[in-house]
């Protein structure tokens, strides 16, 4: 037999009272067990007594009445948020933007309370054409300003917290299993377009201008939802050595090119109040570590395949805490620094089958059995359009490609190995992968893996010490 029962009062402690009672037989043996546990979490009874919120110099009077815990902070963050500035910070004085040049934007204070997940770079710029003349006829492909970039960093006290290599393509394949139709509408004022060649060029000119939220280029900033408090801060970007990537032509033997003129990185300051001020410098004073924990973007790249059917690519050992979550797999083929091919796009290579190996955890574990001739890539598409669940923790996903644009612009191949057996060893994890394809591997064809995994990392305050753990 089974009961469900509802507890509700004002009290610390709940009880309920049955009438009439549960009769049990005395000849029977019974055992009481709690199968599921419902709670429902709210902020009730907020009356004329308790419902001043103080901030600063100001008083924000909440509104008499029950809240559920989100109801609150949405109410809160609408008004609080009215305290948060932006601040500009530019570059070394002495930095150029130049093809292979380093640009380093430091925050030097540190007595500010900054909230670098919301923060975004402001790139301004001009497309060239190969005489070296502005032109507003040339196409940029999708997430084009990032491919102007090897690599981008983020460092805390002097120590790199977390690094995204080739930020053009991390970023893409990160976006194109992420984003939601939504996502795609809002971010196209940072040159992002799933389905065309990106809006933001000026066509009588060729000048552009974008805001790029850091949050779609790197873990850190989009899981890491804090104040960073009392440490120096710094971004690091390393332009790349071609514009080829973020550009595409249908000329023959055009090369244009991209001068970039202007970066700025665009951070929250969070204004406190003197109280809340006393507080976090109570625990800097008390010299305690504070946690980051996030899930950091890892790129890899086989460079050239081998012209064969059975490929099998070892990538590197990691620890325990930085196995892979979630694999995202893809093909280029003859796209990387060739003008007149759209680098945002990925090829299927006429996959058949793919495996994770994880040491001796093999993810997925049938089977996926694609035939691209016989358009039999429904499961490749399902394996997808979950990622958002399991990723974000939504009920269903929204994928903002079609099955026809999925297949046509960017068959990845999605892994969620999130469910793994936990070791108490602290042996390395050995990443390897293997695939089938049902004809020989096109020349000039990549391989790109890009792994999602947890990280942690602890820094003083009042030290200025960082620990990678």
């Amino acid at each position: 037999m089974s009961y469900n029962f509802t507890f509700s009062g004002r009290e610390s402690i709940l009880q309920l009272k049955l009438y009439p009672p549960i009769i049990l037989n005395d000849d029977e043996q019974y055992e009481l067990g709690l199968i599921n546990l419902a709670t429902y979490h709210t902020i009730a009874n907020v009356d004329e007594t308790n419902n001043l919120f103080h901030f600063e110099n100001k008083v924000f009077e909440i509104p008499v009445g029950t809240y559920e815990v989100e109801d609150l902070a949405t109410f809160l963050h609408e008004h609080v948020s009215k305290e948060i500035e932006y601040h500009s910070y530019l570059p070394y004085a002495n930095s150029s933007l130049n093809k292979s040049d380093e640009v380093r934007i430091p925050i030097q204070t540190q007595n500010v309370y900054t909230y670098p997940a919301e923060s975004f770079l402001e790139l301004e710029g001009v497309v060239l054409d190969e005489q070296n003349k502005a032109s507003g006829t040339i196409q940029l492909t999708n997430m084009a300003l990032m491919f102007l970039f090897d690599e981008i960093r983020y460092e805390i006290a002097g120590v790199v917290v977390d690094r995204v290599r080739n930020p053009g393509l991390t970023s893409l394949m990160k976006g194109y299993v992420s984003f939601t139709n939504q996502d795609c509408t809002r971010y196209q004022n940072a040159g992002w377009n799933h389905l065309d060649y990106v809006k933001i060029v000026h066509q009588g000119d060729g000048h552009f201008n974008a805001c790029i939220p850091l949050k779609i280029l790197m873990g850190v900033f989009e899981d890491f939802r804090k104040v960073v408090v009392n440490v120096r801060q710094e971004l690091t970007l390393i332009r790349s050595f071609t514009d080829n990537n973020s550009v595409f032509t249908t000329k023959a033997g055009e090369k244009p090119q991209i001068r970039l003129d202007k970066i700025v990185w665009k951070v929250e300051h969070v204004q406190v109040d003197d109280q809340t001020k006393l507080q976090l410098l109570s625990v800097i004073e008390k010299g305690r570590d504070l946690t980051m924990s996030f899930r950091g973007w890892e790129l890899h790249e086989y460079p050239l395949l081998n012209q064969t059917k059975q490929h099998t690519w070892n990538v590197k050992a990691v620890n325990q805490l930085e196995k892979p979550r979630y694999i995202i797999f893809g093909f280029q083929t003859n796209r990387k620094n060739q003008p007149n091919k759209d680098c945002s796009m990925f090829d299927h290579c006429q996959i058949r089958n793919f495996k994770v190996h994880l040491n001796s955890e093999v993810y997925p574990y049938d089977n996926l059995n694609l035939n691209f001739s016989k358009q039999q890539y429904a499961l490749l598409y399902e394996m997808y359009a979950r990622f958002q669940q399991s990723y974000y923790y939504k009920d269903v996903g929204e994928p903002c490609f079609t099955l026809e644009k999925f297949i046509e612009r960017a068959p990845l191949i999605v892994i969620d190995c999130c469910y793994q057996m936990d070791t108490i060893k602290n042996g390395s994890v050995d990443i390897r992968l293997e695939w089938e394809t049902d004809q020989d591997v096109s020349a000039i064809t990549s391989a790109y893996l890009l792994i999602l995994h947890d990280k942690k990392v602890k820094y003083n305050p009042l030290t200025s010490t960082v620990k990678i753990l």
